[in-house]
């Protein structure tokens, strides 16, 4: 991480100080967290600090639960989480310095204050070790809980599945504060194998990176895909056998620059949710339209039902529910009734999608996110697969504005990745791709895009421009 090399004696060294650390310093804690007692709850918010693995590794230590907290989030954002946890330890970095923050007393302690050290222990297949946060309906942060042997048996599987050993090198440049960056670190610790990480993503030190070590597999989202192979121009990166990508569906041009610039990499996108685990997988051989999402990952069931809970068949509509040992325990604040929901042993987030007859699963969108504009129900996920499939488009994001007439009206920002894009063309490609009410009414080209710090689109930042008339934006049609 930035250039410093961590062996996984200096690893447990590191580890073991910070654990030491926790145990001193929440002596004098004088409130317990949303957790009751049930283990000592430390937040986590240093970033891709150095020293973050280490730190992750105390804090999910025996009786311990890390709630992972991304420094990037709105400084108001990150009070209102802490907040509700009220954790009994806070972890954050300052420039280089790790500090412990004791919320109850208002105490801040350095790391370099402590002298001494504690020894892991390995925790209760029940016990609570690891607290996520995923957006509700409402934008607001939602905390999800996970047991022990959730990811325990997650790991074993995924660590057969995808191949990982010691021998693989795997870079993640993502924040190590949301889902896949954070499962790529610790799927690669449990193989004994070397991991990269990244502070922050650059093309062309990424790229670097991946030359200077001999990186065997990439874990990113698609934006950073598309980056590296435009960074690439042609070159071929001959030392990538894996490119695992989620958080986004890959398009066809993806997956063709990937081939370009990586040809002798494996492609492996799959479906998830932090609520439900590992869902499905696609590879190679799969089904690539707009809206297939890959067949079942192993041990995971997948089930489509109505809003009455009865199965539908092959080819219907209807919520997609999982029935899998990787599922969550749900959860602890800010749950909004509308995300992750139990049906006896299945469970949902909510996302919306049918299955073939040969057990592919088509992904149409979430039931929250769907458009209701002009009587007509509209996914904005299915028009940004088809807005994608178009020449010279990088990437688009399609939601509704409130529209007096219509409920809904259904709009698109478009960021254009050359000069072959042009209007007609896209207007053309429409035209053959989507029936009339399903075409975005207002449509503006965002020549570089807002990005969270997990590499996905802004899609606040978005609709703040568009309210404000902002120049980031060229109204297109």
């Amino acid at each position: 991480m930035e250039g410093r090399v961590f062996t996984y004696g200096g690893l447990v060294a590191d580890a073991c100080r910070i654990l030491h650390a926790i145990e001193q310093a929440a002596l004098q804690a004088t409130e317990q967290s949303v957790l009751s007692g049930r283990v000592r709850l430390i937040a986590l918010e240093p970033g891709n600090h150095p020293l973050f693995a280490a730190a992750f590794i105390a804090a999910t230590s025996g009786g311990n639960c890390a709630a992972l907290i991304d420094p990037h989030l709105p400084d108001s954002t990150r009070q209102r989480m802490k907040e509700k946890l009220r954790p009994e330890i806070v972890i954050r970095a300052d420039g280089d310095l790790l500090y412990l923050d004791v919320p109850s007393t208002r105490q801040t302690h350095s790391l370099d204050a402590f002298d001494g050290s504690s020894p892991i222990r390995i925790g209760d297949g029940a016990e609570p070790f690891l607290v996520v946060f995923t957006s509700g309906s409402t934008g607001e942060p939602k905390a999800i809980i996970r047991d022990r042997q959730s990811w325990r048996l997650s790991l074993e599987i995924g660590q057969n599945f995808f191949g990982i050993g010691q021998e693989t090198t795997t870079y993640a440049p993502g924040p190590l504060a949301h889902g896949l960056a954070l499962y790529a670190l610790v799927e690669s610790l449990a193989a004994g194998a070397e991991f990269i990480g990244a502070r922050h993503f650059e093309p062309r030190q990424a790229l670097d990176i991946v030359h200077g070590a001999k990186v065997k597999r990439l874990v990113l989202v698609p934006t950073m895909l598309r980056r590296l192979c435009d960074e690439a121009e042609g070159a071929q990166v001959i030392c990538v056998e894996k490119i695992t990508v989620a958080g986004a569906k890959l398009t066809p041009a993806d997956r063709s620059a990937a081939a370009r610039s990586f040809p002798a990499a494996e492609v492996i996108e799959y479906y998830g949710a932090s609520e439900l685990g590992f869902i499905t997988v696609n590879g190679a051989h799969g089904h690539h339209s707009p809206t297939a999402v890959g067949k079942a990952f192993p041990r995971v069931r997948l089930a489509i039902l109505d809003d009455r809970g009865n199965s539908l068949p092959p080819g219907a509509t209807g919520t997609i529910f999982v029935q899998s040992a990787l599922i969550s325990d749900g959860y602890i604040v800010g749950g909004d009734n509308v995300g992750f929901r139990r049906h006896g042993r299945l469970a949902t987030v909510g996302d919306l999608g049918f299955l073939d007859e040969d057990g592919t699963l088509h992904l149409l969108g979430r039931a929250g996110g769907m458009v209701l504009s002009g009587g007509n129900n509209i996914y904005p996920s299915e028009v940004e697969s088809a807005i994608m499939a178009a020449a010279g488009v990088q990437s688009v994001l399609v939601f509704g504005l409130d529209h007096p007439d219509l409920g809904s009206e259904l709009v698109a920002v478009v960021q254009p990745n050359d000069d072959r894009f042009e209007r007609e063309a896209l207007q053309r490609h429409l035209a053959d791709a989507l029936p009339r009410y399903k075409h975005p009414r207002k449509v503006w080209l965002c020549r570089e895009m807002p990005m969270t710090a997990s590499g996905k689109i802004a899609a606040g930042q978005l609709r703040q421009w568009i309210a404000e008339e902002n120049g980031a934006l060229e109204r297109l049609f």
